[in-house]
């Protein structure tokens, strides 16, 4: 396929592959193009900086999330979200994540470091990173659940759909592993059956609203086919027949933090060149890495 074509199908086709180690591209599966060694020490001193950030607070598990495919024109600024760890067996701070194995097409559980994660942009000048930092009751009981393999795989799906429904066990993506571990650590569902399924009738019942997507077009019927990890079948008939669909993604999990967790805040990093933006609280940080009032700013040696 030729680049421009492939460009245009990733637009139009609403693939939230959500950043994935493996797929984070416009190509999804080829080569990851190469990146100038300036930007990659940028990017490392980048991820430094996010540490930081960590290390300063007392939590024991934070929800990370990374700027990914360029979904603005969804209103995404974040399509992959994780649980970064402070006694990560993989290193401090590492995140647990969801990723799409691409030479075995199955969806796999990965640990990776914080340079890993926040170089998985698209942009590799420009970059964002949001931090969710937990009371400690909420921060310890998900650390608890996602350092445990067994239940941490309970909650792993069969099939991968960067467009899954949220509330359908046909397929998973990323941010709705998330999504459902947080449910598996903080409403204690009976995950002696179906974990998933537990899972996602306490996220309904706590209130959580996955992120809405219009795509209507009908170039993404056309365009479907051609991208093997984008899916409607699991969605409810009447979304489908409004090519409208309801999928996890790291917005709709911070404002269900946002809600229903009191005392979580919130941290946003962002890296335009080598200017890093440190900007708290839950309204986003200035398009373009822009500082505003409150924000502090950092020059990347």
């Amino acid at each position: 396929m030729r680049p421009r074509a492939r460009r245009a199908l990733a637009g139009l086709a609403l693939v939230l592959v959500a950043g994935a180690a493996s797929a984070a591209s416009f190509g999804f599966c080829d080569r990851a193009p190469a990146v100038p060694a300036r930007q990659q020490d940028r990017m490392f001193a980048f991820a430094a900086v996010v540490r930081a950030e960590l290390e300063a607070s007392d939590s024991a598990a934070v929800l990370v999330a990374r700027s990914g495919l360029n979904l603005a024109r969804f209103g995404q600024r974040y399509s992959h979200a994780g649980v970064s760890l402070r006694e990560s067996a993989n290193g401090p701070w590492s995140v647990r994540q969801l990723y799409f194995a691409c030479d075995e097409r199955l969806p796999r559980l990965y640990d990776q470091g914080m340079a890993g994660f926040v170089a998985g942009t698209e942009d590799p000048a420009l970059a964002y990173v949001s931090i969710v930092l937990l009371p400690p009751a909420p921060a310890q009981a998900l650390a608890r659940r996602a350092l445990d393999n067994e239940a941490s795989l309970r909650l792993l799906g069969a099939a991968y759909s960067a467009n899954a429904y949220a509330f359908s066990e046909r397929y998973q993506n990323c941010n709705q592993w998330v999504a459902e571990l947080l449910a598996l650590a903080w409403g204690e569902p009976d995950d002696g059956g179906d974990a998933r399924a537990a899972a996602q009738r306490w996220l309904r019942q706590a209130g959580y609203a996955p992120s809405v997507f219009d795509a209507s077009s009908l170039l993404l019927t056309l365009l479907r086919p051609f991208v093997p990890w984008v899916h409607v079948d699991d969605h409810p008939a009447d979304d489908r027949a409004a090519r409208r669909y309801q999928v996890s993604m790291p917005a709709s999990i911070e404002a269900f933090v946002q809600a229903s967790v009191p005392g979580a805040q919130r941290i946003e990093l962002c890296r335009a060149g080598d200017r890093v933006v440190v900007h708290r609280g839950w309204d986003p940080v200035a398009e373009g890495c822009i500082a505003g009032a409150g924000d502090r700013v950092l020059e990347l040696d």
